[in-house]
């Protein structure tokens, strides 16, 4: 049969709306992460530059502060609306990952911040808010990457399954294939 004909159809269709669904996952939980991270966003800038006006203390000392702050708020709101789908049942595992991560993160972020202070001398309010900013957008990169890689994992049955025959048992998405017809 040729190519317009009205034969059975070769699954290849599948795949593309399998890849549409996964992209549109993806895209809704870019979206749900970057509500969530927005919010944390103003926590971490409210936090930060409420501790440097109401306490002496250096401006990186200042931004760990408020990046922790920002962390236990951003917990909340991935684990119960980001998240709220992706597997419950290793929270200690999870809690410490997150933490791992989010440690990481913190690093980037203030060390950002460190050099921009430290290294250049870059220490007026507002070099600070725009390093801390950039750190915080370079840290939000990694992060988005390894909650949802290692820390928020997706349950196996909300998972996109893998394109291809294979990752399904040797059947496509109707059943197994049709029997092979040897055309001369």
């Amino acid at each position: 049969m040729g190519r317009g004909s009205s034969g059975p159809s070769t699954g290849a269709p599948a795949p593309r709306g399998s890849m549409r669904q996964r992209l549109d996952r993806l895209v809704r939980e870019a979206v749900k992460f970057g509500a969530v991270g927005g919010a944390g966003l103003l926590v971490n800038l409210l936090v930060f530059n409420l501790v440097r006006q109401v306490t002496d203390l250096q401006v990186v000392r200042a931004s760990v502060i408020a990046t922790v702050v920002a962390i236990v708020f951003n917990y909340v709101g991935f684990r119960y609306f980001t998240y709220r789908d992706r597997d419950k049942s290793g929270r200690t595992k999870e809690m410490s990952l997150f933490l791992l991560f989010s440690a990481v993160g913190l690093v980037i972020e203030n060390g950002l911040l460190y050099t921009a202070t430290y290294g250049f001398g870059w220490d007026s309010p507002l070099q600070s808010n725009v390093f801390k900013f950039l750190g915080i957008g370079v840290a939000t990169l990694f992060r988005f990457w390894s909650y949802r890689t290692w820390v928020f994992r997706a349950l196996p049955g909300v998972a996109a399954p893998a394109a291809g025959p294979v990752a399904q048992g040797g059947h496509g998405p109707a059943g197994p294939p049709p029997s092979r017809q040897h055309v001369p």
